[in-house]
């Protein structure tokens, strides 16, 4: 059973604009979110056999609702995330605190590096991908590598809309990953075909749903509603596919994995894929 920490909507709003999703003249509807949310958790425990952990909303930060941005977890490490935006700044005394109370050994990249968690660092075959350019920057893969031990594999995003790695790609487990091939640079689609045995492409308007933004425990795959040429694909490659709504937190630019963040993942997605990599490498 995989473990997940989530923060329930209570002060979700859209109070500020800091990516392109945002607009200050379309404020979410917070009781249609809450249902949502709730949504979202009883499809991860009940289909995907989720343990969910809450960390206390706090009023003046409507985005803490989106924990994958808390930071980066692997094994009893948590690596605090450094927001690039002052709007979300102040999340990362709230979350470090949660971490702390969870018994997490906390590390802080210098304060001087953007990271922004688990919404640009995934976990891929023993190393790291990390997403960068609108909000983590490049620079952190050095000291993410320095303070996990693990090799970082950088990639660049390069459409603002797509401002996040897991915006744009989604590990599903055995080796597959959904993803979006444009919202990367050249060198970076070189890279993640690298770490990935299938890549499965969606189609740019449910990339705009943020289909992408999903979770899995390698089997049961929690995607956006409304999104069916993805979830033929998912099918076909036999994933059981389960979509929610989350049309009040795509405002926000967010969906099922910005508002999850795992503390432990589920084993198909540490599953280790280089003996079925034939000799791929990382350009």
């Amino acid at each position: 059973m995989t473990r997940v920490l989530m923060c329930p909507p209570t002060f979700f709003d859209i109070r500020y604009e800091i990516n392109p999703w945002m607009s200050v003249q379309r404020n979410a509807d917070r009781l249609a979110a809450q249902q949502q949310w709730m949504d979202l958790r009883q499809t991860l425990e009940n289909a995907l056999g989720a343990r969910v952990e809450a960390e206390d909303p706090v009023d003046g930060s409507p985005d803490m609702v989106f924990t994958a941005n808390a930071g980066f977890v692997v094994g009893n490490t948590a690596v605090l995330s450094r927001f690039r935006h002052f709007e979300r700044q102040p999340e990362e005394a709230y979350n470090r605190a949660w971490f702390q109370a969870a018994g997490l050994t906390v590390l802080e990249l210098p304060a001087s590096i953007r990271f922004e968690g688990e919404g640009d660092a995934f976990l891929a075959d023993e190393r790291i991908l990390m997403g960068h350019g609108f909000r983590t920057e490049a620079g952190a893969a050095e000291a993410l590598e320095k303070s996990i031990g693990m090799e970082v594999v950088p990639v660049e995003l390069v459409d603002p809309w797509f401002y996040h790695l897991d915006t744009c790609l989604a590990p599903i487990g055995l080796g597959r990953a959904l993803w979006y091939p444009e919202a990367f640079s050249a060198q970076a689609q070189r890279r993640i075909h690298g770490l990935f045995i299938e890549l499965i492409p969606v189609p740019e308007d449910e990339a705009r749903k943020l289909v992408c933004n999903a979770v899995s425990n390698g089997v049961d795959v929690a995607i956006s509603a409304g999104c069916p040429v993805t979830a033929k694909r998912l099918d076909d490659h036999g994933y059981r596919v389960h979509p929610v709504e989350l049309d009040q937190f795509l405002l926000a630019g967010g969906g099922a994995k910005c508002l999850t963040l795992f503390l432990e993942r589920p084993a198909a997605l540490e599953r280790n894929v280089s003996d079925l990599q034939q000799g791929r490498q990382v350009a």
